[in-house]
């Protein structure tokens, strides 16, 4: 039997919509880092998961991550992924 392919979306407090797929994958949350470097540049990181717990414990390695690179702050952010037309 041929799993059906989806896809899926997740829009973040700020307004952005990030869509994934298509998939067959029981993705669930989607996860972002948003850091401020030292020269004042942002990157981001981000990556989904099948469960909002393996989200979040996603927190704790970016907080290492911005105290061994010396990122001035950074934002951590879930959101629920929910399935779309495309």
């Amino acid at each position: 039997m041929k799993k059906k392919r989806r896809y899926l979306t997740a829009t973040m407090p700020d307004g952005y919509v990030k869509t994934i797929g298509p998939t067959t994958d029981k993705f669930t949350h989607y996860w972002r880092i948003v850091a401020e470097l030292e020269n004042g540049k942002t990157e981001v990181f981000w990556g989904h998961t099948r469960s909002l717990a393996e989200a979040r414990r996603k927190r704790e390695p970016a907080a290492d991550a911005a105290r061994i690179r010396g990122w001035r702050s950074f934002t951590f952010e879930v959101a629920e992924l929910v399935e779309t037309l495309s």
